[in-house]
């Protein structure tokens, strides 16, 4: 696979990496450059998918970007790992159900490795995590995913809470789920979180040569 691998380190604006995601799609589809993988933080910002509602915004005076990725309402900031790619599903028999479930399973999988139990629920899009409180059990999103697919050539990506700012979250419903709350990993397990984002593209390069 031809496949180039950009890591950011200094947080990124949300419209300016939507803008090169855009760029290269472009390109992929002329032919002129390489599919991405793109691991990078952004700064404060919320975004709304394509499916989401005003009454899903509890705090109104957020500024909220609209941007054409599937998915609601969903938070980004410094803590959160963000996993861009921009993939020609044309060489991968424009199978988008597939491709949603590479995802998921490269985040289980890579969890997996740090010893946290996730799963993916079709209902409600993302990773989830089972935590016990009082002798029951809530679901937890550790993850959100939010894919667009355009002349066959997905992007977007998805979105891993590591040790970000959970409060932003009751200015909004995440997702649109208002019966579910959020967490991140060192929420679930305070250990270190350095080679996450070479896990998490192994992982991903294996799930999409399948």
């Amino acid at each position: 696979m031809n496949i180039e691998i950009k890591k950011s380190i200094k947080p990124i604006k949300y419209e300016n990496a939507i803008n090169l995601l855009e760029k290269r799609l472009e390109e992929i589809h002329l032919k002129k450059s390489k599919e991405l993988i793109w691991i990078l933080e952004h700064k404060k910002v919320f975004t709304g998918g394509t499916g989401y509602k005003e009454s899903e915004i509890i705090d109104k005076s957020i500024k909220l970007i609209k941007t054409n990725r599937g998915g609601k309402i969903t938070y980004h900031g410094p803590g959160q790992l963000i996993f861009y790619f921009v993939i020609d599903l044309n060489q991968r028999g424009r199978n988008i159900r597939k491709l949603i479930t590479s995802v998921e399973n490269t985040i289980i999988k890579t969890l997996k490795e740090f010893k946290i139990n996730t799963y993916a629920d079709r209902e409600n899009i993302g990773i989830w995590y089972n935590r016990n409180l009082n002798n029951s059990t809530h679901s937890e999103k550790v993850a959100a995913i939010g894919i667009k697919v355009k002349k066959w050539i997905a992007f977007h990506g998805f979105a891993i809470n590591i040790s970000n700012n959970l409060d932003v979250y009751k200015k909004i419903i995440p997702c649109g789920i208002k019966e579910r709350s959020v967490t991140n990993l060192m929420q679930i397990k305070n250990q270190k979180y350095n080679n996450i984002s070479d896990i998490l593209i192994k992982n991903f390069l294996n799930e999409i040569k399948n």
